[in-house]
Protein backbone atom coordinates (compact mmCIF):
# COMPACT_ATOMS: atom_id res chain seq x y z
CA UNK A 1 0.00 0.00 0.00
CA UNK A 2 1.15 3.64 -0.28
CA UNK A 3 1.61 5.74 2.93
CA UNK A 4 0.97 9.42 2.88
CA UNK A 5 4.42 10.85 3.61
CA UNK A 6 4.71 14.33 5.86
CA UNK A 7 5.72 17.02 2.94
CA UNK A 8 9.50 17.75 3.64
CA UNK A 9 8.05 21.44 3.72
CA UNK A 10 5.85 20.90 6.78
CA UNK A 11 8.30 18.69 8.90
CA UNK A 12 9.70 22.48 10.44
CA UNK A 13 6.40 23.52 10.83
CA UNK A 14 4.93 20.52 12.88
CA UNK A 15 8.12 20.87 15.09
CA UNK A 16 7.29 24.58 15.54
CA UNK A 17 3.99 23.93 16.19
CA UNK A 18 4.24 21.73 18.96
CA UNK A 19 7.01 24.27 20.19
CA UNK A 20 4.80 26.72 20.65
CA UNK A 21 1.74 24.73 22.21
CA UNK A 22 4.30 23.67 24.43
CA UNK A 23 5.57 27.38 25.47
CA UNK A 24 1.76 28.11 26.04
CA UNK A 25 1.96 26.02 29.49
CA UNK A 26 -1.29 23.93 28.23
CA UNK A 27 0.25 20.65 29.07
CA UNK A 28 1.88 21.61 32.53
CA UNK A 29 -1.67 21.06 34.46
CA UNK A 30 -1.69 17.80 36.06
CA UNK A 31 -5.11 17.54 35.51
CA UNK A 32 -4.87 17.90 31.25
CA UNK A 33 -1.90 15.22 31.79
CA UNK A 34 -4.12 12.86 33.38
CA UNK A 35 -6.74 13.36 30.38
CA UNK A 36 -4.36 13.30 27.66
CA UNK A 37 -3.10 10.27 29.33
CA UNK A 38 -6.64 8.31 29.81
CA UNK A 39 -7.25 9.40 25.56
CA UNK A 40 -4.23 7.24 24.60
CA UNK A 41 -5.70 4.30 26.21
CA UNK A 42 -9.08 4.74 24.74
CA UNK A 43 -7.69 6.15 21.74
CA UNK A 44 -6.24 2.01 21.30
CA UNK A 45 -9.47 0.65 23.31
CA UNK A 46 -11.84 2.28 21.12
CA UNK A 47 -9.91 0.84 18.08
CA UNK A 48 -8.80 -2.37 18.95
CA UNK A 49 -9.97 -4.52 16.12
CA UNK A 50 -9.07 -2.52 13.34
CA UNK A 51 -5.45 -2.03 15.32
CA UNK A 52 -5.76 -6.18 14.88
CA UNK A 53 -6.56 -5.99 11.65
CA UNK A 54 -3.98 -3.65 10.48
CA UNK A 55 -1.14 -5.68 12.42
CA UNK A 56 -2.12 -9.00 10.55
CA UNK A 57 -1.73 -6.98 7.56
CA UNK A 58 1.78 -6.05 8.36
CA UNK A 59 3.30 -8.51 10.57
CA UNK A 60 0.78 -11.32 9.99
CA UNK A 61 0.54 -11.60 13.28
CA UNK A 62 -2.13 -13.70 15.41
CA UNK A 63 -4.60 -11.12 17.97
CA UNK A 64 -3.20 -13.03 20.47
CA UNK A 65 0.38 -11.51 20.12
CA UNK A 66 -1.09 -8.06 19.83
CA UNK A 67 -2.96 -8.59 22.95
CA UNK A 68 0.52 -9.50 24.83
CA UNK A 69 2.60 -7.78 22.97
CA UNK A 70 1.14 -3.99 22.24
CA UNK A 71 -2.36 -3.60 24.02
CA UNK A 72 -1.21 -5.21 27.41
CA UNK A 73 1.65 -3.18 27.88
CA UNK A 74 -0.21 -0.40 26.28
CA UNK A 75 -2.30 -0.15 28.77
CA UNK A 76 -0.07 -0.78 31.59
CA UNK A 77 2.14 2.34 30.99
CA UNK A 78 -1.12 4.50 30.93
CA UNK A 79 -2.64 3.20 33.91
CA UNK A 80 0.76 3.55 35.65
CA UNK A 81 1.31 6.83 34.69
CA UNK A 82 -2.51 8.27 35.24
CA UNK A 83 -1.85 6.82 38.94
CA UNK A 84 1.37 7.98 39.55
CA UNK A 85 1.77 11.37 37.65
CA UNK A 86 0.17 13.62 40.62
CA UNK A 87 3.20 12.27 42.56
CA UNK A 88 6.17 12.57 40.33
CA UNK A 89 5.15 15.77 39.46
CA UNK A 90 5.46 16.91 42.78
CA UNK A 91 7.81 19.59 44.91
CA UNK A 92 9.87 17.36 46.80
CA UNK A 93 11.77 18.73 49.24
CA UNK A 94 15.58 17.22 50.48
CA UNK A 95 16.59 15.14 52.67
CA UNK A 96 16.88 17.08 56.18
CA UNK A 97 20.41 19.55 56.50
CA UNK A 98 20.09 21.88 59.22
CA UNK A 99 22.92 24.43 57.15
CA UNK A 100 20.19 24.59 54.60
CA UNK A 101 16.79 24.10 56.00
CA UNK A 102 15.95 28.17 56.60
CA UNK A 103 16.24 28.21 53.11
CA UNK A 104 13.45 26.02 52.20
CA UNK A 105 15.61 23.85 49.39
CA UNK A 106 13.25 21.87 47.04
CA UNK A 107 13.24 19.77 43.76
CA UNK A 108 10.80 19.98 41.30
CA UNK A 109 10.49 17.55 37.83
CA UNK A 110 10.26 19.62 34.83
CA UNK A 111 9.37 19.50 31.26
CA UNK A 112 12.00 19.48 29.07
CA UNK A 113 10.39 20.62 25.67
CA UNK A 114 9.60 18.64 22.92
CA UNK A 115 10.42 15.29 22.53
CA UNK A 116 11.11 12.72 19.29
CA UNK A 117 9.96 9.74 19.45
CA UNK A 118 11.56 7.38 16.61
CA UNK A 119 9.69 3.91 17.09
CA UNK A 120 10.36 0.55 15.73
CA UNK A 121 7.58 -1.57 13.27
CA UNK A 122 7.87 -4.81 15.42
CA UNK A 123 5.51 -3.76 18.46
CA UNK A 124 4.45 -0.64 17.02
CA UNK A 125 1.81 0.16 19.48
CA UNK A 126 4.13 -0.49 22.71
CA UNK A 127 7.06 0.79 21.57
CA UNK A 128 5.19 4.17 20.04
CA UNK A 129 1.90 4.73 22.06
CA UNK A 130 4.06 3.64 25.36
CA UNK A 131 6.65 6.95 25.27
CA UNK A 132 3.99 9.33 24.48
CA UNK A 133 2.34 8.28 27.38
CA UNK A 134 5.76 9.04 29.14
CA UNK A 135 6.13 12.64 27.07
CA UNK A 136 2.43 13.32 28.03
CA UNK A 137 2.65 12.25 31.57
CA UNK A 138 6.54 14.64 32.17
CA UNK A 139 4.40 17.40 30.45
CA UNK A 140 6.15 17.46 27.50
CA UNK A 141 4.98 18.22 23.69
CA UNK A 142 5.77 15.35 21.18
CA UNK A 143 6.62 14.57 17.24
CA UNK A 144 6.07 10.84 16.49
CA UNK A 145 8.03 9.09 12.99
CA UNK A 146 7.29 5.69 13.38
CA UNK A 147 8.45 2.81 11.00
CA UNK A 148 7.42 3.19 7.26
CA UNK A 149 7.47 -0.54 7.82
CA UNK A 150 3.98 -0.64 9.10
CA UNK A 151 2.06 1.50 6.96
CA UNK A 152 -1.54 0.18 7.56
CA UNK A 153 -0.43 0.92 11.78
CA UNK A 154 0.71 4.11 10.72
CA UNK A 155 -2.13 5.38 8.31
CA UNK A 156 -4.71 4.12 11.85
CA UNK A 157 -2.24 6.28 14.36
CA UNK A 158 -2.04 9.16 11.88
CA UNK A 159 -5.79 8.69 11.80
CA UNK A 160 -6.57 8.88 15.38
CA UNK A 161 -3.64 10.72 17.64
CA UNK A 162 -5.37 14.17 16.17
CA UNK A 163 -8.95 13.01 16.87
CA UNK A 164 -8.17 11.66 20.66
CA UNK A 165 -5.29 14.04 21.81
CA UNK A 166 -4.43 17.87 21.58
CA UNK A 167 -3.28 18.23 17.63
CA UNK A 168 -0.98 21.01 18.54
CA UNK A 169 0.95 19.32 21.18
CA UNK A 170 1.05 15.86 19.86
CA UNK A 171 1.99 15.02 15.80
CA UNK A 172 2.78 12.22 13.70
CA UNK A 173 5.52 12.67 10.76
CA UNK A 174 4.80 9.69 7.96
CA UNK A 175 7.99 9.09 5.87
CA UNK A 176 11.09 6.85 5.31
CA UNK A 177 14.70 7.79 4.75
CA UNK A 178 14.24 11.83 3.60
CA UNK A 179 11.76 12.43 5.95
CA UNK A 180 14.16 11.24 8.85
CA UNK A 181 16.83 12.80 7.55
CA UNK A 182 15.03 16.45 7.69
CA UNK A 183 14.06 15.80 10.93
CA UNK A 184 17.37 14.87 12.39
CA UNK A 185 18.58 18.23 11.29
CA UNK A 186 16.34 19.91 14.04
CA UNK A 187 16.64 20.56 17.75
CA UNK A 188 14.85 19.12 19.18
CA UNK A 189 14.55 18.77 23.40
CA UNK A 190 15.25 14.95 23.92
CA UNK A 191 14.94 12.00 21.26
CA UNK A 192 13.79 8.86 21.88
CA UNK A 193 15.02 5.70 19.62
CA UNK A 194 13.45 2.26 19.45
CA UNK A 195 15.27 -0.01 16.55
CA UNK A 196 19.10 -1.41 15.41
CA UNK A 197 22.80 -0.38 16.04
CA UNK A 198 23.56 1.56 12.53
CA UNK A 199 20.45 3.96 12.80
CA UNK A 200 21.27 4.29 16.48
CA UNK A 201 24.48 5.93 15.78
CA UNK A 202 22.87 7.69 13.19
CA UNK A 203 20.94 9.42 15.26
CA UNK A 204 23.04 9.95 17.91
CA UNK A 205 25.54 11.67 15.98
CA UNK A 206 22.66 14.58 14.94
CA UNK A 207 21.51 14.33 17.89
CA UNK A 208 25.13 15.38 19.37
CA UNK A 209 25.65 18.66 16.78
CA UNK A 210 22.62 20.24 18.86
CA UNK A 211 23.89 18.64 22.12
CA UNK A 212 20.24 16.38 22.33
CA UNK A 213 20.09 14.31 25.68
CA UNK A 214 19.08 11.18 23.98
CA UNK A 215 17.40 7.73 24.95
CA UNK A 216 18.30 4.30 23.03
CA UNK A 217 16.70 1.27 23.13
CA UNK A 218 18.53 -1.27 20.72
CA UNK A 219 18.45 -5.07 21.24
CA UNK A 220 21.14 -7.30 21.27
CA UNK A 221 21.80 -10.98 20.79
CA UNK A 222 19.82 -12.45 24.03
CA UNK A 223 21.77 -15.15 25.31
CA UNK A 224 19.94 -18.31 27.85
CA UNK A 225 21.95 -20.35 29.90
CA UNK A 226 20.49 -23.43 30.79
CA UNK A 227 20.98 -25.74 34.16
CA UNK A 228 20.74 -29.68 33.41
CA UNK A 229 18.62 -30.06 36.19
CA UNK A 230 15.88 -27.50 35.17
CA UNK A 231 12.10 -28.30 34.01
CA UNK A 232 13.39 -29.44 30.41
CA UNK A 233 9.66 -29.27 28.78
CA UNK A 234 8.60 -26.13 30.50
CA UNK A 235 12.16 -24.51 29.42
CA UNK A 236 11.60 -25.99 25.68
CA UNK A 237 8.09 -24.26 25.76
CA UNK A 238 9.26 -21.03 27.14
CA UNK A 239 12.46 -20.76 24.54
CA UNK A 240 10.21 -21.83 21.86
CA UNK A 241 7.61 -19.12 22.34
CA UNK A 242 10.12 -16.22 23.49
CA UNK A 243 11.99 -16.93 20.30
CA UNK A 244 9.35 -17.23 17.84
CA UNK A 245 6.32 -15.31 18.98
CA UNK A 246 6.07 -11.86 16.26
CA UNK A 247 8.50 -14.16 14.03
CA UNK A 248 11.13 -13.10 16.44
CA UNK A 249 10.98 -9.71 16.01
CA UNK A 250 10.78 -8.31 19.64
CA UNK A 251 13.63 -7.08 21.36
CA UNK A 252 13.98 -9.22 24.57
CA UNK A 253 13.72 -12.34 22.11
CA UNK A 254 16.30 -15.64 23.84
CA UNK A 255 18.73 -15.51 20.65
CA UNK A 256 21.51 -18.05 21.44
CA UNK A 257 21.02 -20.82 24.13
CA UNK A 258 24.29 -22.19 25.97
CA UNK A 259 24.16 -25.86 27.02
CA UNK A 260 26.45 -28.40 28.43
CA UNK A 261 27.66 -30.63 25.73
CA UNK A 262 26.08 -33.26 28.43
CA UNK A 263 22.55 -32.29 28.01
CA UNK A 264 22.85 -30.68 24.64
CA UNK A 265 20.72 -34.12 22.88
CA UNK A 266 18.09 -34.17 25.53
CA UNK A 267 17.62 -30.36 24.92
CA UNK A 268 17.14 -30.79 21.55
CA UNK A 269 14.89 -34.15 22.04
CA UNK A 270 12.58 -31.19 24.50
CA UNK A 271 12.39 -28.66 21.70
CA UNK A 272 11.53 -30.93 18.62
CA UNK A 273 8.54 -32.12 20.83
CA UNK A 274 7.60 -28.60 21.57
CA UNK A 275 7.80 -27.60 18.38
CA UNK A 276 5.55 -29.95 16.66
CA UNK A 277 2.74 -29.59 19.19
CA UNK A 278 3.22 -25.68 18.63
CA UNK A 279 2.48 -26.13 14.52
CA UNK A 280 0.91 -29.74 14.15
CA UNK A 281 0.06 -28.90 10.54
CA UNK A 282 3.03 -27.00 10.43
CA UNK A 283 4.31 -23.47 10.86
CA UNK A 284 3.87 -21.92 7.07
CA UNK A 285 0.23 -23.42 7.54
CA UNK A 286 -0.37 -21.93 11.40
CA UNK A 287 -2.58 -18.57 12.13
CA UNK A 288 -0.30 -18.81 15.53
CA UNK A 289 2.92 -17.55 13.69
CA UNK A 290 3.89 -14.37 12.36
CA UNK A 291 5.31 -12.78 9.15
CA UNK A 292 8.83 -10.99 8.32
CA UNK A 293 7.80 -7.17 8.10
CA UNK A 294 9.22 -6.86 4.73
CA UNK A 295 10.73 -9.10 1.81
CA UNK A 296 14.22 -6.83 2.16
CA UNK A 297 14.03 -8.94 5.80
CA UNK A 298 13.24 -12.04 4.67
CA UNK A 299 15.72 -12.05 2.57
CA UNK A 300 18.51 -11.17 4.94
CA UNK A 301 17.84 -13.89 7.32
CA UNK A 302 17.91 -16.63 4.34
CA UNK A 303 21.34 -15.39 3.43
CA UNK A 304 22.65 -15.81 6.85
CA UNK A 305 20.73 -19.55 7.14
CA UNK A 306 22.71 -20.13 3.80
CA UNK A 307 25.80 -19.49 5.32
CA UNK A 308 26.03 -21.04 9.14
CA UNK A 309 27.74 -23.81 9.44
CA UNK A 310 25.79 -25.73 12.27
CA UNK A 311 22.91 -28.51 11.92
CA UNK A 312 19.25 -26.73 11.44
CA UNK A 313 17.30 -29.42 13.33
CA UNK A 314 14.07 -27.83 12.60
CA UNK A 315 12.38 -25.41 9.72
CA UNK A 316 14.87 -23.43 7.71
CA UNK A 317 12.45 -23.02 4.37
CA UNK A 318 12.03 -19.00 3.86
CA UNK A 319 9.66 -18.03 1.19
CA UNK A 320 10.99 -14.41 0.29
CA UNK A 321 7.79 -13.20 -1.57
CA UNK A 322 5.80 -14.05 1.29
CA UNK A 323 7.79 -12.85 3.59
CA UNK A 324 7.98 -16.20 5.59
CA UNK A 325 10.95 -17.52 7.43
CA UNK A 326 10.17 -20.75 9.00
CA UNK A 327 10.65 -21.03 12.60
CA UNK A 328 13.97 -22.23 12.72
CA UNK A 329 16.16 -24.10 15.55
CA UNK A 330 20.35 -24.79 14.53
CA UNK A 331 22.41 -26.78 16.65
CA UNK A 332 26.10 -26.71 17.08
CA UNK A 333 26.23 -23.53 16.55
CA UNK A 334 30.02 -21.71 17.14
CA UNK A 335 31.41 -18.34 18.00
CA UNK A 336 32.49 -18.22 15.10
CA UNK A 337 29.67 -18.81 13.02
CA UNK A 338 27.48 -16.78 10.41
CA UNK A 339 24.49 -16.38 12.65
CA UNK A 340 26.63 -15.78 16.11
CA UNK A 341 27.37 -11.83 14.11
CA UNK A 342 24.83 -9.16 14.32
CA UNK A 343 21.10 -9.28 16.11
CA UNK A 344 18.73 -12.10 13.84
CA UNK A 345 15.45 -9.94 14.43
CA UNK A 346 14.32 -13.16 12.89
CA UNK A 347 12.70 -16.45 14.38
CA UNK A 348 15.97 -18.69 14.57
CA UNK A 349 17.23 -20.34 17.86
CA UNK A 350 20.75 -20.89 17.92
CA UNK A 351 22.04 -23.39 20.03
CA UNK A 352 25.73 -23.53 21.73
CA UNK A 353 27.69 -26.41 23.31
CA UNK A 354 29.75 -25.28 26.63
CA UNK A 355 31.64 -27.23 29.17
CA UNK A 356 29.58 -26.33 32.06
CA UNK A 357 28.59 -22.58 33.40
CA UNK A 358 31.91 -21.08 33.50
CA UNK A 359 32.12 -21.49 30.01
CA UNK A 360 29.01 -20.19 29.45
CA UNK A 361 29.81 -16.96 31.47
CA UNK A 362 32.75 -16.11 29.31
CA UNK A 363 30.69 -16.49 26.47
CA UNK A 364 28.44 -14.76 27.06
CA UNK A 365 31.17 -11.87 28.61
CA UNK A 366 33.64 -12.59 25.30
CA UNK A 367 36.86 -13.48 27.27
CA UNK A 368 38.84 -16.82 27.62
CA UNK A 369 38.27 -19.25 29.85
CA UNK A 370 41.17 -21.27 31.76
CA UNK A 371 41.15 -24.92 32.84
CA UNK A 372 43.92 -26.60 35.46
CA UNK A 373 44.31 -29.95 35.40
CA UNK A 374 46.99 -32.30 36.90
CA UNK A 375 48.90 -33.41 33.82
CA UNK A 376 48.84 -30.72 31.68
CA UNK A 377 48.66 -27.93 34.03
CA UNK A 378 46.71 -24.48 33.05
CA UNK A 379 45.87 -24.61 29.24
CA UNK A 380 43.73 -22.45 27.84
CA UNK A 381 39.99 -24.18 26.54
CA UNK A 382 38.96 -21.64 23.96
CA UNK A 383 39.00 -17.91 23.57
CA UNK A 384 35.43 -16.07 22.41
CA UNK A 385 35.37 -13.08 20.03
CA UNK A 386 33.97 -9.77 21.74
CA UNK A 387 29.94 -9.77 22.64
CA UNK A 388 28.51 -6.49 23.25
CA UNK A 389 25.84 -6.16 26.38
CA UNK A 390 22.62 -7.83 25.44
CA UNK A 391 19.08 -6.95 26.37
CA UNK A 392 18.56 -9.36 28.19
CA UNK A 393 20.43 -12.37 29.86
CA UNK A 394 17.95 -15.68 30.54
CA UNK A 395 18.79 -18.49 33.14
CA UNK A 396 16.62 -21.61 33.36
CA UNK A 397 17.34 -23.16 36.77
CA UNK A 398 15.34 -23.78 39.97
CA UNK A 399 18.71 -23.41 41.53
CA UNK A 400 19.03 -20.12 43.21
CA UNK A 401 23.13 -20.26 43.32
CA UNK A 402 23.19 -21.43 39.58
CA UNK A 403 21.30 -18.06 39.14
CA UNK A 404 23.16 -15.61 40.49
CA UNK A 405 26.10 -16.66 40.03
CA UNK A 406 25.26 -16.06 35.87
CA UNK A 407 23.60 -13.17 36.90
CA UNK A 408 26.15 -11.78 39.09
CA UNK A 409 29.07 -12.62 36.38
CA UNK A 410 26.98 -11.07 33.64
CA UNK A 411 25.55 -7.10 32.17
CA UNK A 412 22.26 -6.37 30.81
CA UNK A 413 19.41 -4.69 30.59
CA UNK A 414 17.48 -7.18 32.38
CA UNK A 415 18.07 -10.56 33.84
CA UNK A 416 15.31 -13.35 33.77
CA UNK A 417 15.33 -16.81 35.59
CA UNK A 418 12.62 -19.16 34.16
CA UNK A 419 11.05 -16.85 31.17
CA UNK A 420 11.62 -14.82 28.34
CA UNK A 421 10.80 -11.15 26.72
CA UNK A 422 8.16 -10.90 29.64
CA UNK A 423 9.90 -8.33 31.28
CA UNK A 424 8.54 -4.70 29.34
CA UNK A 425 5.30 -5.84 30.58
CA UNK A 426 5.59 -5.96 33.98
CA UNK A 427 4.22 -2.85 35.82
CA UNK A 428 6.88 -0.91 37.54
CA UNK A 429 9.93 -2.18 35.23
CA UNK A 430 12.15 0.20 33.18
CA UNK A 431 12.75 -1.02 30.09
CA UNK A 432 16.40 -0.80 28.76
CA UNK A 433 19.70 -1.71 28.19
CA UNK A 434 23.52 -0.87 28.91
CA UNK A 435 26.55 -0.47 26.44
CA UNK A 436 25.58 -1.15 22.92
CA UNK A 437 22.11 -2.70 23.86
CA UNK A 438 21.41 1.10 25.00
CA UNK A 439 20.86 3.38 27.38
CA UNK A 440 17.92 5.09 29.21
CA UNK A 441 14.53 4.21 29.40
CA UNK A 442 11.11 4.54 27.88
CA UNK A 443 9.06 2.84 30.52
CA UNK A 444 7.02 4.08 33.57
CA UNK A 445 8.47 6.24 36.16
CA UNK A 446 12.00 6.18 34.83
CA UNK A 447 10.68 7.38 31.57
CA UNK A 448 9.31 9.96 32.70
CA UNK A 449 12.47 10.89 34.29
CA UNK A 450 13.85 10.67 30.64
CA UNK A 451 12.00 13.63 29.50
CA UNK A 452 11.95 16.03 32.72
CA UNK A 453 14.72 17.56 34.49
CA UNK A 454 15.03 17.73 38.07
CA UNK A 455 14.84 21.57 38.68
CA UNK A 456 16.32 22.61 42.46
CA UNK A 457 14.83 25.90 43.82
CA UNK A 458 15.29 27.87 47.45
CA UNK A 459 14.63 30.59 49.32
CA UNK A 460 16.91 32.11 51.67
CA UNK A 461 15.68 35.21 54.20
CA UNK A 462 17.89 37.66 54.81
CA UNK A 463 18.13 37.48 58.37
CA UNK A 464 20.45 34.07 57.61
CA UNK A 465 23.50 36.39 57.05
CA UNK A 466 22.85 37.61 59.99
CA UNK A 467 23.37 34.36 61.91
CA UNK A 468 25.37 32.41 59.82
CA UNK A 469 26.24 33.82 56.54
CA UNK A 470 27.49 37.03 56.76
CA UNK A 471 31.37 35.89 56.87
CA UNK A 472 31.00 34.87 52.84
CA UNK A 473 30.93 39.34 52.31
CA UNK A 474 34.20 41.04 51.76
CA UNK A 475 36.03 42.22 53.46
CA UNK A 476 37.34 38.76 54.56
CA UNK A 477 38.37 38.39 57.71
CA UNK A 478 38.97 35.49 60.17
CA UNK A 479 35.57 35.34 61.25
CA UNK A 480 34.74 32.94 59.19
CA UNK A 481 36.61 29.85 60.96
CA UNK A 482 34.12 29.92 63.51
CA UNK A 483 31.20 29.50 61.00
CA UNK A 484 32.71 27.73 57.86
CA UNK A 485 34.09 24.64 59.76
CA UNK A 486 30.30 23.93 61.00
CA UNK A 487 29.14 24.10 57.79
CA UNK A 488 30.91 21.54 56.62
CA UNK A 489 29.75 17.64 56.59
CA UNK A 490 31.78 15.37 58.45
CA UNK A 491 33.90 13.06 56.89
CA UNK A 492 33.40 9.63 57.27
CA UNK A 493 36.37 7.66 59.37
CA UNK A 494 39.60 7.61 57.90
CA UNK A 495 40.03 4.08 55.94
CA UNK A 496 43.04 2.09 57.83
CA UNK A 497 44.88 -0.94 56.14
CA UNK A 498 43.39 -4.25 57.02
CA UNK A 499 40.54 -2.45 59.20
CA UNK A 500 36.74 -3.50 58.59
CA UNK A 501 34.39 -1.41 57.01
CA UNK A 502 31.92 0.00 59.38
CA UNK A 503 28.97 2.15 59.19
CA UNK A 504 29.95 5.92 59.94
CA UNK A 505 27.97 6.89 63.36
CA UNK A 506 25.75 10.01 63.73
CA UNK A 507 28.06 12.78 64.24
CA UNK A 508 26.34 13.93 67.26
CA UNK A 509 29.39 16.21 68.63
CA UNK A 510 29.54 18.14 65.29
CA UNK A 511 25.71 19.10 65.25
CA UNK A 512 25.79 19.67 68.96
CA UNK A 513 28.39 22.38 68.53
CA UNK A 514 26.47 23.66 65.53
CA UNK A 515 23.55 23.86 67.33
CA UNK A 516 25.08 25.70 70.57
CA UNK A 517 26.69 28.40 68.06
CA UNK A 518 23.30 28.80 66.55
CA UNK A 519 21.87 29.38 69.63
CA UNK A 520 24.66 31.96 70.97
CA UNK A 521 24.45 33.65 67.99
CA UNK A 522 20.74 34.12 67.95
CA UNK A 523 20.64 35.16 71.93
CA UNK A 524 23.54 37.26 70.48
CA UNK A 525 21.33 39.00 68.06
CA UNK A 526 18.37 39.85 70.19
CA UNK A 527 20.34 41.10 72.74
CA UNK A 528 21.77 43.68 70.60
CA UNK A 529 18.36 44.12 68.87
CA UNK A 530 16.36 45.22 72.56
CA UNK A 531 19.87 47.66 73.31
CA UNK A 532 19.13 49.20 69.74
CA UNK A 533 15.41 49.14 70.97
CA UNK A 534 16.41 51.09 74.23
CA UNK A 535 18.76 53.24 73.00
CA UNK A 536 15.86 54.76 69.86
CA UNK A 537 13.04 54.46 73.20
CA UNK A 538 15.92 56.71 75.03
CA UNK A 539 16.40 59.14 72.64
Amino acid sequence: MSEQYTPLDDIERVLASARNAFLSDRAKPVAFRKQQIAQVGYLLKDNEERFKEALKLDLGRHAVETELFDFGPTYKDVRVAYDNVEKWTKVQPIDFNLNYIAMRPTIKAEPKGVILIVSAFNVPLFLTLGPLVSAIASGCAAVIKPSEAVPHVNLLLAELIPKYLDPELYHVIQGGVAETSKILELRWDHILYIGGVRVGRIIAQAAAKHLTPITLELGGKNPVVVDPKVDIEMTARRLLWGRFSNAGQVCTCPEYVLVPRTFQSTLISALKDAYGKFYPDGPENSDSFSRIVTREHAARRQGLLKRTNGEIVCGGDVDVEKKYVAPTIVNDVTAEDALMGEEMFGPVLLIVPVEDVDEAIAFIQARDVCYYTASLGWFMLTAHPRRETPLAVYVFSQDKKFQEKVFSSTRSGAALANETVLSPAVPGFPVGGVGASGYGYYAGKQAFEQFTHYRVSLDNPSWVDTLVFGFRFPPYNDRYKKYVRMMHAPLPPRPTKGAKTTKPGFAWTWWISFVVSMLVSTLSLMLVRKNDVLRKLKS
